[in-house]
C-alpha cells in the first residue's frame, strides 16, 4: 500500500476526493484559462485526461497521492496532491494544486489546506510539510503565508518550466511542532 494511502476528506466547503480518470471531463471544464499562466504548470482541457493518467502512474510508483477538490454537492472545481513523498522521513509536499477562477479567494482553498495539513500531521504523523511555488508566482506565495507556512528559502534555477524558462522555487514548511497553533489560526479564519 503506498504512502499516503487515497483517502476522502470532507469538509463543510470542500470535499478531497481520490482523483480518478472519470473526473476529467468535469476538470477539464472548470479550468478555464488558468493553463496559460506562464509561471505555473495547469493542464489545458484538451490535457487534462493526460494530465490524470501522469498523476494516476505517479500515484502507483508511491510518488503522489492525487485528490480531486469537488464542491460538497460533487462539482469538480480543481485538483491538488500529497507529492515528492517521504514516508521515512514522514514528510509530504501539498503541491500541484489549482483551482476554478470562480471559487478562489473563498473558504474552500483555506479548507482543503486545513483538511489536508490535519491528516499530514495528526493521522499520517508527518513531522513537516512542504510548499513549493515560482518565486514569482505572487499569487500563491501570499496564500501559503497566509496559511502560516514559513518560507525555508528559495531553490535558485531550480527547473525548466513547459515554456522554456528557469524557474526559481520559493520553498515552504509547516512543522509539527508549528501545527497546533497554525491549525487554530486557520480554524479561526473559517469562522470568519
Amino acid at each position: 500500500m503506498s504512502w499516503p494511502a487515497p483517502v476522502s476528506l470532507k469538509g463543510d466547503h470542500v470535499h478531497l476526493v481520490p482523483l480518478e480518470a472519470s473526473h476529467s471531463a468535469g476538470l477539464a471544464d472548470c479550468v478555464g484559462d488558468l493553463h496559460t499562466l506562464w509561471y505555473t504548470s495547469i493542464p489545458s482541457p484538451e490535457g487534462m485526461t493526460q494530465e490524470i493518467d501522469r498523476r494516476l502512474a505517479l500515484q502507483i510508483d508511491g510518488k503522489m497521492t492525487p485528490f480531486t477538490i469537488c464542491t460538497p454537492d460533487g462539482r469538480a472545481v480543481g485538483m491538488t496532491t500529497y507529492m515528492n513523498v517521504d514516508p521515512v522521513q514522514k514528510r509530504v509536499e501539498i503541491g500541484s494544486t489549482w483551482i476554478s477562477k470562480d471559487v478562489q479567494r473563498s473558504h474552500l482553498n483555506t479548507e482543503a489546506k486545513l483538511l489536508l495539513l490535519d491528516h499530514a500531521f495528526d493521522v499520517l504523523g508527518c513531522i513537516a510539510v512542504e510548499f513549493r511555488t515560482h518565486r514569482l508566482n505572487t499569487q500563491s506565495r501570499r496564500a501559503i503565508e497566509r496559511l502560516g507556512a514559513q518560507l525555508d528559502g528559495i531553490l535558485r534555477s531550480h527547473m525548466v518550466m513547459a515554456n522554456g524558462t528557469i524557474r526559481d522555487t520559493a520553498v515552504y514548511s509547516i512543522t509539527a511542532a508549528e501545527w497546533p497553533a497554525i491549525k487554530a489560526g486557520l480554524l479561526g479564519k473559517m469562522n470568519t
